[in-house]
Order: C-alpha cells, then structure tokens, then sequence
C-alpha cells in the first residue's frame, strides 16, 4: 500500500440518512418461493444451466428449488445478466461476481439448508426490525438477508464507505462489486499497511458513524475492511444490530478489542477502552 494513501472519509453532509430504526422487514414468501412452486418449462431450463455451471456444482446440493427461483427473478428482473466465478466460499453463503448490464456486481448467495441457524438467531432476536420472526430456518436467513440489505443502506447514509445494495430476493443479495484492478478489494488482513494511523482514524471514525446511526457491526476487525482505490470499505454487516439490542454493548467492546489489537500490532499505542469510549461519545460525556 502506498504511503499517500489517505483513506478520504465521506462528507456526513452528503449523507442521506439512516433510516428508521423500527422499520419493519418484510419475511412472509417471495416471487422466488412462487416461481420455484410453480415450475413452469422456462425456469426449469434456467435451474438445469445453473447446476450445471462449474462454478455452481459444488452448491447443487444445498441450493433448493426457490435459491434457483430467486436468481431467476433476478435475472428476469435485469439486475442479472450472466454469473462470474466466485468471489469467496463461506460455511453460510457463497459470493460470486455477475455482470450486471456494462458492469460487475457481487451476488450473495446464502444456503438456507447448511447456514447456522442458531448463530444467526443469537443476532436477529432482540433487533426491533425483526420482532415476531418465528423458528422456521427459511424465514431466519430471509429475514438475515433483508437485515444485511438494510444495514447496508444504513451504513451508507451514516456516511459510512460499504457495498450498495442493490437487489434483494429470498436468500440472495446483489450489491456493488468492491474491487481493484480487475480482482476483489483486499482485506487489511492481507495488505501491508504503511499508514496505520490514519487507517485507524478512518476505521475508528466509521464505527462511531455506525454507533450514531444506531448500528454496531458486531464482527468488526482486519477481515471485514478491505481497500479500493485507496480507501477503505466495511463489509459483511449480515450480523449488525441496532442499538437497543441485548447485546449491542457486548459486540461493541469485542469490536473495539479486534480493532484496537490489530492496530497495535501495526505499532501503534492504542486500546480497546479509549476506542469504546470514541465510538460511544463517552469522553465527551465526561468533558461535560
């Protein structure tokens, strides 16, 4: 990485808007669980080329009928135009890039059948977007999807750099490609960084954006920031919950102690409590 690197922050003025906190996410079936239901010849041609796609055949066994009805939708709907090979494989979801008219996109493919559903409601109970979300396994990574989708609008108009989302439907996400020079954005994990002080201010200062907006990323640390261009982009916020859940102090102290340990093995003289205290605001607090 290249000492001028300056990691811009984005103008707070230039934001949007968080959002309401108490939005209400929509869980009940899709276009995609009705395409898959009704099985007419179109879409069954369309799930034969997927699963026989290379890059799809390792997925056939955990892809269901309404996964290939929601790339369906979405290719019918134009935010697809032809699959790329993928981006990452995960125990939860696969990424794969995707044309997109003239330009690449990142497809999220969560796999209902293997995703670890406990984990996954320890985040969503507790959020008030997702009160009355029952113990169907289909409807929890739904509901996870929209979830990621929505914090990731949130992030943005919090003035925060991350993937826009572009398109959601079931258990799939289409949201911008970060990348550079032709391959995906690399993590701060695999990056020698030549900076780390104003890296940090940046990622600091993100997540205090976050905190103000009523987010916390709940799994922050060297392997969910990655660098475009020079400057640096929050990924993967599925897990973020707002505020008032439960355990948002909790996953805030073990965001801050990732963050602040990677830092201080950059050399830099920095601690989980100081970055605590910036997030939430605490030291001006007690200037008061």
């Amino acid at each position: 990485m290249s000492d001028d690197a300056e990691f811009g922050l984005l103008d707070e003025e230039e934001a949007e808007g968080v959002g309401d906190e108490w939005e209400e996410i929509d869980v009940s079936d899709t276009e995609a669980d009705r395409i898959a239901r009704k099985r007419d010849r179109e879409f069954s041609e369309f799930r034969k080329r997927i699963k026989d796609a290379d890059q799809f055949k390792v997925e056939a066994s955990v892809f269901d009928d309404a996964t290939y009805g929601a790339l369906y939708k979405l290719v019918q709907d134009g935010y697809i135009d032809a699959f790329g090979g993928p981006i990452s494989t995960g125990k939860e979801a696969n990424v794969y890039t995707a044309l997109s008219g003239d330009h690449e996109v990142a497809v999220k493919v969560y796999r209902i059948n293997a995703s670890d559903f406990t984990d996954m409601r320890g985040y969503l109970d507790g959020d008030p977007r997702f009160e009355g979300i029952g113990s169907d396994k289909k409807q929890v990574v739904t509901a996870w999807v929209r979830k990621e989708f929505a914090n990731l609008q949130r992030a943005r108009g919090a003035g925060v750099r991350a993937p826009e989302p572009i398109a959601v439907e079931r258990n799939v996400l289409v949201m911008e490609y970060i990348e550079t020079d032709g391959d995906r954005a690399r993590r701060l994990s695999e990056v020698q960084i030549e900076n780390p002080e104003t890296a940090f201010e940046v990622v600091r200062e993100y997540m205090r954006r976050l905190y103000d907006a009523g987010l916390v990323h709940g799994d922050l640390s060297e392997y969910n920031v990655v660098i475009e261009d020079g400057e640096l982009y929050v990924i993967d916020l599925g897990q973020a919950v707002t505020t008032h859940h439960g355990n948002a102090d909790e996953f805030l102290e073990r965001d801050c102690e990732n963050v602040a340990s990677f830092f201080a093995r950059q050399g830099m003289d920095v601690s989980a409590d100081d970055l605590y205290d910036f997030v939430t605001r605490a030291d001006e607090d007690d200037e008061e």
